[in-house]
């Protein structure tokens, strides 16, 4: 029997794990915190938690116009409890698995000693495969009195044992839109500030501007294309000193999050002692999830490819297999991204600006979701649009905000995946009412046959 070493429990670690127990390796998994890793613990699911409290506070505000009529309050540290206890569940799941799965869990913290050795807390662990999935941390910038108390990072963000009067957001990443997505509901006054042109770079451009408009009509100030110089302490704000629009002004906050990315879990692994090739600390790999070095393979964010929970799960089924004498290939076309806001943001596939580099004979189709039944019942707005190919109207691209956006977008991946076409999705009866409906919509409306809207 195989004997295969899993460094760390996360999202990759964990399901690398399983599966490679499902195919018969007596497996070990090392981790030196706790099962589940950031998304369990400090990101995905903490912040969901948040978020869902957020959006029952913002309903029940604005329930009069549907004949609920209330008074009410934010218990918050009821809300961090909650949020702390669905981990809780969460994490005590992932240790009921690796019992079912018989793996092998140690507590430490692992670095090499040779090329078939690693060493954990001091004591020997040899391997026949080994997948690495050390994850990522948060990322603080050089930016002078940054390590003012006032900073956090998304950790920290989750943490607060009050809402903040003010946050200030550095960074207009996913992370940061969604936490400012959060506090302002929950009646914090937010300021995002992006160094780039807009937030959400990676998402299409066109939606991204719908976000930032639904973001700035809720009270959230967006300043991009800005710089932060400075942090100051003020008593008990900070003062961040930014470059915007040529000129040198000032954001006073409670709270600073500090929120522009983050860096891979490498240091103290000892991945030259093993001859393992990386560049500054991000290990190099194969389709295959290989490194270098036959028969070590890791997955996700330390590999510093796409830095999302869904990708390194995937990650790690593939390297299970193939380090159990299968053979398995990753293929991120079907990857979807999505931003929890409200409402919600995914995408997946080629947004129109990577079309347009591409130099892609496209079309697109838009559907507007205040003519979409269920959509205006959830008191939601927001658009499907669909890019595809002109010639044979393949499936590119498919980009949407709206209410349950991040659901909507499997049924998006799946045609992508299976090189759908637009003729496709038309011919493709969706139920009634339903937010799905926009999808086929959007689909006719790529050919000027939306059925819902006039075609121009």
């Amino acid at each position: 029997m195989s004997k295969v070493v899993v460094v760390g429990g996360g999202p990759g670690g964990y399901v690398a794990a399983i599966r490679a127990a499902q195919l018969g390796a007596e497996v070990t998994l090392v981790e030196k915190d706790a099962l589940g890793g950031t998304c369990l613990n400090r990101g995905c699911i903490p912040t969901k938690a948040l978020l869902h409290t957020a959006e029952l506070y913002t309903e029940a505000q604005n329930g009069e116009q549907c004949g609920v009529v209330a008074q009410v309050t934010l218990d918050f540290a009821k809300a961090q409890a909650h949020k702390d206890a669905l981990v809780k569940q969460l994490v005590s799941g992932v240790t009921g698995l690796m019992k079912a799965n018989k793996i092998t869990v140690l507590q430490g913290t692992a670095s090499f000693a040779d090329k078939s050795t690693l060493m954990v807390d001091g004591k020997p662990l040899p391997f026949d495969k080994l997948i690495l999935a050390t994850g990522s941390a948060p990322a603080m910038p050089p930016i002078p009195g940054i390590d003012s108390p006032q900073c956090v990072d998304s950790t920290g963000a989750l943490e607060f044992r009050d809402v903040p009067a003010s946050l200030a957001i550095i960074g207009g990443g996913v992370i940061g839109v969604e936490m400012a997505s959060i506090y302002s509901a929950l009646g914090a006054k937010v300021t995002i500030i992006e160094m780039l042109p807009q937030i959400l770079p990676m998402m299409d451009a066109e939606l991204t501007g719908l976000v930032r408009a639904k973001l700035e009509k809720s009270g959230v100030s967006v300043l991009t294309s800005a710089k932060v110089m400075s942090i100051e302490d003020k008593c008990a704000n900070a003062v961040i000193r930014v470059e915007y629009q040529g000129s040198i002004g000032t954001v006073e906050a409670e709270r600073i999050l500090v929120s522009v990315g983050r860096k891979i879990n490498t240091d103290g692994l000892g991945l030259d002692i093993a001859g393992i090739r990386h560049e500054g600390g991000r290990i190099i790999v194969d389709n295959r999830q290989q490194t270098n070095i036959p028969g070590i393979y890791a997955i996700g964010d330390c590999t510093g490819g796409v830095m999302l929970a869904h990708v390194a799960s995937v990650q790690g089924e593939v390297a299970a297999e193939n380090a159990t004498g299968h053979s398995a290939v990753y293929d991120g076309k079907t990857n979807p991204s999505c931003v929890y806001t409200n409402p919600e943001f995914a995408g997946v596939g080629l947004t129109e600006e990577q079309a347009k580099a591409q130099k892609i004979d496209y079309i697109v189709g838009r559907f507007p979701l205040m003519a979409n039944g269920k959509s205006m019942i959830m008191g939601g707005d927001g658009v499907v649009k669909i890019i595809a190919g002109k010639r044979y109207g393949e499936i590119l691209g498919v980009h949407i905000v709206g209410p349950r956006a991040t659901d909507l977008i499997a049924q998006a991946a799946l045609a992508i995946g299976v090189e759908a076409t637009l003729d496709e999705i038309i011919a493709t009866i969706h139920a009634h009412p339903t937010i799905g409906e926009a999808v086929r919509e959007a689909a006719l409306a790529a050919y000027g046959r939306a059925v819902h809207i006039p075609n121009r």
